[in-house]
């Protein structure tokens, strides 16, 4: 999931949807290669959003080697894929495979991009034209999750060298960062969210360069572990996404079936009250482990993503966006044995083999 810490993320997920499911006021703070040339972005980088993808993860020693992955990821009618840094073997399997991918830097190459726009550079030259027009590059993220911490104060300027280096290759690929929900400093009900005092100077940085040039912001949403700190103040179906039996929340004259939804209009009213209110939201991971912990069942992880599955085939926006279609990437692919212990190893739609943990119906 390239989060920081583990813990530090749940924490965030509690600040983010604390009761939400029961409606009360939270309590303290809470938020809940090489072709030159103009090459185009794949279709719909900046103004189509919709679809699913997939989290490719390579935290693994005994996974199946990136041709074996791509093709299976075709063959369950998934059509986008984000990776978290560029792997040249992933990359080369990509092209030609018409999958759409959203290219991620390392968080601990933020700095270099951000003060050096020759690493920017570098990065565009490597990475994306050395593989261009074969792979379909939908999005160049910079940063995963590190939105507030040591990294934020270089996301911004990384963002613009990226971008300057791309168009300096004629290459047209949207670029964005990556946020957690704890970007949020407050977001019960949604309506009131905004961004936290220890993010928004960057975040309202970054919401103006998205607005500018019509960028999606990605952004991670897990219900799952919000649910698992308070199951007994929040519903199962609502963290489920189960809307047509979940008891919802009403915020105002929006009622929310579905706590997916609820954080997803928290960060769009975040971004709408620091001048982004034509910004989109790309869901950039949501998953539920299946192991771990008591309710990181089986069962549960097969509701969670089947109803992820089945509202972003919906074509529907949220509440707030209804005319906005869902794009959201599941985490993960596969079980990883070499990340943490726990639910971590657990969020993958496959065993390292290629079976499926559980089953999945796309559409």
């Amino acid at each position: 999931m390239a989060r920081l810490v583990l813990i530090f993320f749940i924490v965030a997920c509690l600040k983010t949807v604390n009761v939400i499911a029961q409606g009360n006021a939270p309590t303290a703070t809470p938020v809940g290669a090489a072709t030159q040339g103009n090459i185009a972005a794949a279709p719909a980088g900046t103004s189509s959003l919709g679809g699913l993808g997939v989290n490719y993860g390579l935290l693994g020693d005994n996974l199946p080697t990136p041709d074996k992955v791509i093709d299976l990821i075709k063959s369950n009618k998934i059509n986008k894929v984000r990776i978290f840094e560029p792997k040249q073997a992933v990359l080369q399997a990509l092209k030609d495979s018409n999958l759409e991918l959203a290219l991620g830097t390392r968080n601990e190459d933020l700095q270099s991009l951000a003060t050096d726009p020759s690493a920017a550079t570098k990065f565009v030259q490597e990475n994306v034209v050395a593989y261009s027009p074969g792979v379909k590059f939908r999005y160049i993220t910079l940063g995963n999750e590190v939105i507030p911490g040591q990294y934020a104060n270089f996301v911004f300027d990384a963002m613009q060298n990226m971008q300057n280096a791309l168009k300096a290759a004629n290459v047209n690929v949207p670029v964005s960062t990556v946020v957690a929900t704890s970007v949020l400093g407050s977001s019960y009900p949604p309506s009131n969210a905004t961004f936290g005092q220890d993010a928004s100077a960057v975040m309202e940085k970054i919401v103006s360069f998205l607005q500018q040039n019509q960028y999606p912001l990605l952004a991670n949403v897990y219900t799952c572990f919000p649910y698992f700190a308070e199951p007994t103040n929040i519903n199962a179906d609502y963290a489920l996404g189960n809307a047509n039996v979940a008891k919802g929340v009403t915020d105002g004259s929006v009622h929310y079936n579905t706590m997916f939804d609820a954080m997803i209009d928290a960060v769009y009213v975040a971004m709408e009250k620091v001048g982004g209110k034509d910004v989109k939201l790309v869901v950039s991971e949501t998953g539920w482990p299946s192991a771990g912990v008591n309710l990181a069942t089986m069962d549960n992880a097969k509701a969670y993503v089947n109803n992820v599955i089945q509202r972003v085939s919906s074509g529907k926006g949220t509440p707030l966006r209804p005319s906005i279609p869902i794009e959201a990437y599941i985490f993960a692919m596969f079980n990883e044995n070499q990340k943490p212990a726990g639910t971590e190893q657990n969020f993958g739609l496959f065993y390292p083999d290629m079976k499926p943990v559980y089953p999945v119906s796309i559409a």
